[in-house]
């Protein structure tokens, strides 16, 4: 690595990378809008340190460690705990085995984020390998412990303007509350994420019942005051700022139930455990109660279905979830979704943003819906698909159906925080090629493509989830 090639992910074509560098230039700098991250809010409401170069890139980021582990290295050689009497590497062993097989990730969206890390939010240009894993983690480790490594500094520095976090209903909201009345007011928000007490499956969802009943100071024994405490945790989370909810059904299957089955259901879940159809049964009657709320409170519903989670049954037991064994499995939105949009597809505070792991459903479902129901907008590429050829697929999927206008602008997904620019610049540039191949080919003009390529970088996002701030 010599440093980072200006065009770097624009068209090959001379002509239409002229046009791209263009647009580009006029996008780069805008602010950065984050209506969807999974960054820990405490890590801004204590302005904690990152501890090293592992913590960063290789801990927190189940991108990295799917890659390493899929050749043959294990969650301890990461320095992942595991059971009892396996020992974990410590984070300079980790990071050495990562430095190694650093070139497992040729071609891979991963390489370009760490690399726009590496030079332009640490200044190094010195290229990632075995020969100098330890020199890099000494440098970075050095420049991590500075002021100007801090993350709030380094808020400022990345110019965000505004960032969501994902949090659950049933846990305090401490740390935004710690946001909001100390000493910093930097625009970070919570969003409403409450899988974990409503999905029956969850080994302790009766637990997080019973915390979201203390949270909320309301019985949560009977199905009405469960929902009463949604309700109530909902304006929590608005008064600290938060525009959205968020929801991960393993389908996106929405069908309201019979009220008795449902009440019945809820009060013998909390007695003991109840069937997968059940549980699936409840699933898709809260998805109808939860949009229900959002027309009534207003939050943005983002809908994220679609991924079989822990997928690597022995990797789940010894390692827990999140550890990168989640695979992408179809779905049907025309029919799952067709009572949620027939109840509030055309009701006007709605706004439904879906994402999808299934890129077949992009032309062939997505976006004949979202150009017809006006709550429906098209989410961003996501996980698997956060990449450059996901982020091209997309455009060219959606596009000639649903127009520019459909979708819900860019949103980051990010876990590692000093990635965040490095994702926002990856679509910036993405978005500008296409528009920019649109232009060559005389299907847009240049003035269209300046408006389409602002409104996809910041504006779109800031319409979607912040519509009275704009």
């Amino acid at each position: 690595m010599t440093g980072l090639h200006p065009d770097r992910l624009l068209p090959a074509g001379e002509g239409a990378r002229a046009i791209a560098r263009e647009l580009y230039e006029a996008v780069r700098a805008l602010p950065l809008f984050c209506p969807h991250t999974h960054i820990d809010p405490w890590v801004l409401a204590e302005d904690r340190p990152f501890q090293n170069p592992y913590q960063l890139f290789v801990e927190s980021d189940h991108y990295v460690q799917r890659i390493l582990m899929s050749q043959g290295l294990s969650p301890a050689q990461l320095g992942l705990a595991g059971p009892a009497g396996v020992t974990a590497a410590s984070p300079r062993e980790a990071w050495r085995v990562f430095a190694v097989n650093w070139h497992l990730f040729r071609g891979t969206p991963t390489r370009v984020w760490i690399e726009q890390q590496l030079v332009e939010v640490f200044g190094l240009d010195t290229p990632l390998g075995p020969d100098t894993a330890d020199r890099l983690f000494d440098d970075l480790s050095a420049l991590l412990a500075t002021p100007e490594f801090r993350p709030r500094a380094l808020f400022r520095r990345f110019g965000v303007e505004f960032l969501a976090t994902t949090d659950a209903p049933h846990q305090p909201l401490t740390a935004h509350e710690k946001l909001q009345n100390g000493d910093w007011h930097g625009p970070v928000v919570p969003t409403f994420r409450p899988d974990a007490v409503v999905d029956l499956e969850k080994p302790d969802w009766v637990r997080s019942v019973q915390q979201l009943a203390e949270v909320a100071d309301t019985d949560t024994s009977t199905f009405d005051g469960y929902l009463e405490a949604l309700r109530i945790r909902r304006q929590d989370f608005i008064r600290l700022g938060a525009t959205a909810t968020d929801h991960g059904p393993v389908h996106p299957h929405a069908a309201r139930a019979a009220d008795r089955v449902v009440r019945d259901l809820y009060r013998r879940r909390l007695r003991g455990p109840v069937s997968q159809d059940e549980a699936e049964l409840f699933r898709s009657h809260m998805l109808m109660e939860l949009a229900r709320m959002s027309v009534d409170d207003g939050l943005v519903m983002q809908l994220h279905p679609g991924s079989t989670r822990n997928h690597d049954r022995a990797m789940f037991r010894d390692h827990g979830p999140d550890i990168g064994a989640d695979i992408p499995h179809p779905v049907n939105f025309v029919h799952g979704l067709e009572e949620l949009l027939n109840a509030y597809g055309n009701v006007a505070n709605f706004t439904l943003v879906v994402f999808t792991l299934d890129e077949t459903t992009l032309a062939r479902e997505l976006a004949p819906m979202a150009a017809h129901y006006p709550a429906l907008r098209i989410g961003a590429p996501w996980w698997f698909f956060d990449s450059p050829g996901g982020m091209r697929r997309h455009r060219d999927l959606v596009t000639e159906t649903a127009g520019f206008y459909n979708g819900a602008g860019f949103n980051d997904d990010a876990r590692c925080f000093t990635s965040i620019p490095a994702r926002h610049d990856m679509a910036r540039r993405m978005d500008c090629g296409f528009l920019a191949e649109l232009v060559a080919q005389h299907r847009l003009d240049l003035d269209e493509a300046h408006e389409i390529a602002r409104l996809w970088t910041r504006d779109q996002a800031r319409e979607v989830y912040l519509p009275d701030r704009t």
